[in-house]
């Protein structure tokens, strides 16, 4: 199956060595995607419904660059410095794909690289054949 990388330009991609999302055959995944605007600065810092939003846009860019879109979603998965930010959170996911009921997971982790994240979101998707 061939394989596509798709990055977006963000400078962890190429300081850490890694894709935003890589597809192979239908199978699309869309790596730790934290709340980046386009000036490298963190989106909405201490806010994390609004840094969520961000994730989600940057999610839906990368599978629209692979080809996919948000209804090809099958799972997230939603890391979160403090899970009682929980209910902001949903709210946003719901916007992005509540319709289409991917599984989702939901953990607190301790910290991420940047102490201003407050999330980082990750989803795979499966296209149709």
């Amino acid at each position: 199956m061939e394989r596509m990388n798709v990055l977006l330009g963000n400078p962890y991609e190429e300081l850490v060595g890694f894709s935003r999302a890589v597809r192979v055959g239908p199978f699309v995944s869309v790596g730790g995607t934290a709340p980046i605007g386009e000036d490298g600065e963190t989106v909405g810092v201490g806010d994390a419904g609004a840094q969520a939003r961000r994730c989600f846009e940057i999610v839906q860019i990368a599978l629209e660059r692979a080809g996919a879109s948000m209804a090809d979603v099958v799972r997230t998965r939603m890391m979160l410095t403090d899970v009682s930010d929980f209910e902001a959170v949903v709210a946003v996911r719901k916007e992005f794909v509540g319709e289409f009921k991917p599984v989702d997971t939901i953990v607190e982790v301790s910290r991420f690289v940047n102490s201003e994240w407050l999330i980082e979101i990750e989803a795979d998707a499966v296209l149709p054949e």
